[in-house]
């Protein structure tokens, strides 16, 4: 797509039905980011966002068949050293 000059779509989801709902349409990536601390907890800001909320929400908005999906690492899930951000990588 980046060759031949074709814009990229990208939207956030947090759980199944919106990520259907955006797989419908056809977006071309679907992104799970750490602002579900803002948007769905409610927190004032990202960082009390877990390794273990992204996971849960990854798992909720998973399951296309041809389409990639993204996800953050939350705030020093990856800072602290390389092993700790090979295994939190892995865990989502």
């Amino acid at each position: 797509m980046k060759q031949t000059g074709e814009k990229i779509a990208m939207l956030t989801a947090y759980d199944f039905l919106v990520a259907k709902y955006l797989d419908q349409v056809g977006t071309d990536i679907i992104l799970v980011g750490d602002s579900l601390g803002n948007v769905v907890h409610g927190y004032d800001t990202t960082l009390p966002v877990t390794v273990d909320d992204m996971i849960y929400h990854a798992r909720r908005s998973s399951g296309r068949q041809e389409r990639p999906d993204r996800r953050d690492m939350p705030f020093m899930s990856f800072q602290a050293s390389v092993d700790d951000a090979i295994r939190n990588a892995a865990g989502s």
